[in-house]
């Protein structure tokens, strides 16, 4: 085995001899990363072909293998057959990674050609084989769908935390030594075979990527290194029978893929593209804590590091224990994640321990109930009972509907007090208004839905226009104003 960390050593060397010449002469055809001030604060445009020197490094380590007379080089000559369709499925993902770097491509452009190398991988014979309980069918659906979405989680894990120097590449690095440990503990020859090259390469090119980086890794890097990670934790993970086995290999990349995770959520929960870059990444909430860029990139590798060995424990426990060592981990990370205060997972908190999301969910069933309820009125004084009814669950404290050249008119407020109006038109100067007085207090949010609920029960009978206006009276302030029932900002202000 001992011989096998030549592969390492020499992956190594012509990491380190190649990356530099690949910057220098592959950097300027088009490979430049330029500054923008916003997220890429480097100086002066940097070559990101990081991805093209470690695959030539990679390729070229293998081939040196293959020619020389080592130990293990009838292994690899026996796993040729298993090396090709996997040396192509990664090709797709090097080149998706490289038409990126080099012209731009959309985010969904990027994903079909993940999703595309990823389906091929699957009929390549990478396999994460589930087994759900014993007794029960297999399901070969439920294989391809896990092993699709573990190697574009992989993927995108590591595309998206390369956002600082020596970041991608150094967590690679924690994750490509930790698969080759659990290979040679478990003398899985072909795994380690495959893990000790990409550690070697890794290594090399940190030399150049770390901070103060003179290279970046480039999409062509940091895709295939998740996909390629992704296909070893398949590997790694094959001769699983349960679920809960795979969270071996899942543990070994689980930063880069928490942090997908949390960048989906956050983007859902403040309703932004799921692609859309922004600085919230975990990387980021630590320079926000303070630490400089080196201090935060030596921590990310401090924790995989922590999780690395977990993930090894749980390896050489043969999973017995896999599960408790899953709840301790989802608790420290819980604890992280509160550390790093996301905004956005506070407020989600809040909104779901503090009732929010209950009252939220309360008032969308009242105001569609409402809307209901209008529109199935068959007659003018069915619609104001409806209307009076509906302003009362609201809280308006006068109503007026002025329809077909009838008035009505309800007040429940003894002593007049200063209101703001809020007046619907209908068609040949009819219209519905409702008074609130201004120390009460409404969330404008509600304040549009009802009118909203109002107008389209109304439209349903042919009766609205399509405009609402907030009217105040000239006898409650100097001059009268109008505001669209939109401007919520403007309307709280005024509320106050």
């Amino acid at each position: 085995m001992f011989l096998i960390f030549t592969l390492g050593a020499l992956a190594a060397v012509l990491a380190l001899i190649l990356t530099p010449l690949v910057r220098d002469y592959v950097g300027k055809l088009g490979f430049l990363d330029h500054p923008d001030g916003v997220r890429k604060k480097h100086a002066t445009p940097i070559p990101r072909v990081g991805g093209i020197a470690i695959v030539l490094s990679y390729v070229i380590t293998f081939a040196i293998a293959l020619a020389l007379p080592f130990t293990y080089t009838e292994h690899l000559h026996r796993a040729l057959p298993d090396i090709l369709p996997l040396a192509f499925v990664g090709s797709v993902v090097f080149l998706t990674g490289v038409l990126d770097d080099l012209i731009g491509l959309a985010a969904w452009q990027k994903l079909m050609g993940i999703v595309g190398a990823s389906v091929l991988a699957y009929f390549a014979g990478i396999h994460v084989d589930v087994h759900l309980l014993p007794g029960l069918p297999q399901w070969p659906w439920l294989g391809f769908a896990i092993t699709v979405i573990w190697l574009v989680g992989c993927a995108n894990a590591f595309n998206l935390i390369d956002g600082m120097d020596g970041l991608a590449a150094g967590v690679g690095l924690v994750a490509a030594v930790t698969m080759l440990v659990a290979a040679l503990t478990q003398s899985n020859l072909p795994l380690a075979l495959a893990t000790m090259p990409l550690a070697g390469c890794l290594l090399g090119f940190l030399r150049y990527n770390f901070n103060g980086a003179s290279v970046f890794l480039g999409d062509s890097g940091s895709l295939l290194i998740g996909f390629m990670l992704g296909c070893y934790g398949a590997l790694w993970s094959e001769k699983s029978v349960t679920l809960v086995a795979l969270t071996v290999p899942l543990l070994a990349v689980s930063i880069p893929l928490i942090d997908v995770v949390l960048s989906i959520l956050r983007r859902y929960l403040r309703n932004r593209p799921i692609f859309q870059a922004d600085r919230g990444h975990i990387h980021h909430r630590l320079l926000d804590l303070g630490l400089s860029p080196k201090n935060a990139v030596l921590t990310m590798y401090a924790i995989c590091a922590v999780v690395a060995v977990l993930s090894l424990l749980a390896s050489a426990l043969h999973n017995q224990f896999s599960g408790l060592i899953v709840i301790v981990f989802g608790g420290a990370v819980w604890i992280g994640i509160r550390q790093l205060d996301y905004t956005e997972f506070a407020s989600a908190s809040r909104m779901f321990l503090g009732g929010k999301f209950r009252r939220i969910i309360d008032v969308e069933t009242r105001v569609a109930d409402f809307e209901s309820s209008l529109s199935k009125a068959a007659t003018v004084e069915e619609c104001w009972a409806e209307i009076c009814s509906g302003s009362q669950s609201f809280g308006f404290h006068e109503v007026r509907m002025c329809l077909n050249g009838r008035v009505f008119e309800e007040a429940r407020s003894g002593s007049p007090k200063p209101r703001w109006q809020l007046r619907i038109p209908l068609s040949n100067s009819q219209y519905v208004n409702f008074g609130r007085d201004f120390d009460s207090d409404m969330n404008p949010l509600v304040l549009s839905a009802f009118v909203e609920a109002v107008q389209r029960g109304l439209e349903s009978r042919g009766k609205a226009t399509a405009a609402e206006v907030i009217r105040m009276p000239a006898t409650t302030v100097t001059a009268g104003r109008f505001y669209t029932a939109a401007a919520s900002a403007e309307l709280e202000r005024v509320a106050r």
